[in-house]
């Protein structure tokens, strides 16, 4: 068992924040939790901690910190430990919104991440109270009616590097992965949980260091991103890749661009990974080249696109 229960929250930057904000409230059907400075905390209805979203106001896109929670306190304390002997660790803060302490640090590509292990759970207020009690919220319907955070995928300079971190440092499981013809590494699937995945590094097109490649927001069925297409559309939210299957971790997918420029992604479905001897499944570039799961090209922004924008 990995000794993190699970991925998120996460911080977006957005540089046309009520633009963003109108976005992930009307459009994503995302609950506003509280305002604070610069800052608004946003959570989907299945969400159980108070928020899984803090969107930051910025002059520029991209990630501010992606929280990972711990199992326990003493989990916490071994990764910290882990995490200070790699040479990666910034220090503890107070914590955010809801959480505890919290000890930051950096991958080796510069993304902040914050461990922490105490947090608070979500308490509905009377109108989104639930009828049943093993769910934390009521299903609102408004826009696409996120559920929850899923997953994060991130660019790197360097994806091996980043993966050999966080399966040795922070003790996630590498679930897939894409080996070029030249032997480098283009992407790296990885999860704390039986969920094909939780955080993914893919190679920046670039070479640049610290930039997101997509949040992804999970709904319960294909139907539902279906209907978030619809939604967009009339919505005038840019499409980049519409609704398909990923050969990779077989979830279905639709893409878009928020009007803060960065990638969003609502998702459903995917593998879950139960056997604790799973081989690691390895893509090659030929294969890569043959596009999704239904044989759908991958769109060339795709491998180029990521906030914030390179210079």
């Amino acid at each position: 068992m990995s000794e993190l229960a699970h991925l998120g929250p996460v911080e977006v930057f957005t540089p046309r924040f009520d633009a963003s904000l109108a976005f992930f409230v009307d459009i994503l059907g995302m609950d506003v939790v509280e305002q604070a400075g610069p800052s608004t905390y946003l959570r989907g209805w299945g969400d159980y901690q108070r928020w899984s979203v803090k969107l930051t106001a910025r002059a520029t896109s991209g990630m501010g910190v992606l929280g990972l929670r711990a199992w326990s306190p003493e989990a916490l304390a071994r990764r910290v430990a882990a995490i200070e002997a790699a040479g990666l660790g910034l220090g503890w803060t107070d914590g955010d919104l809801g959480r505890g302490d919290a000890y930051r640090f950096t991958d080796p590509d510069g993304h902040v991440f914050e461990l922490y292990f105490e947090c608070e759970r979500y308490a509905a207020p009377p109108h989104l109270a639930p009828a049943h009690k093993n769910v934390p919220g009521r299903f609102t319907g408004r826009g696409c009616a996120i559920k929850r955070l899923d997953h994060v995928n991130l660019l790197a300079a360097d994806v091996r590097a980043n993966r050999d971190f966080c399966v040795d440092t922070l003790g996630y499981r590498l679930y897939e992965r894409i080996e070029l013809d030249d032997g480098s590494e283009a992407g790296a699937w990885m999860s704390a949980t039986i969920a094909a995945h939780e955080l993914i590094y893919t190679r920046d097109a670039y070479g640049a260091s610290g930039r997101l490649h997509h949040v992804a927001l999970w709904v319960d069925t294909r139907e539902e991103c279906l209907r978030a297409a619809d939604i967009w559309v009339d919505a005038g939210i840019e499409i980049e890749a519409a609704p398909s299957k990923h050969a990779i971790a077989q979830g279905f997918f639709l893409y878009g661009i928020e009007p803060g420029g960065n990638r969003v992604e609502v998702t459903t479905g995917g593998r879950f990974v139960y056997a604790p001897d799973e081989p690691v499944v390895v893509w090659t570039e030929a294969e890569r080249a043959k596009g999704q799961a239904w044989g759908v090209k991958t769109v060339p922004s795709f491998h180029t696109y990521g906030t914030p924008p390179v210079e």
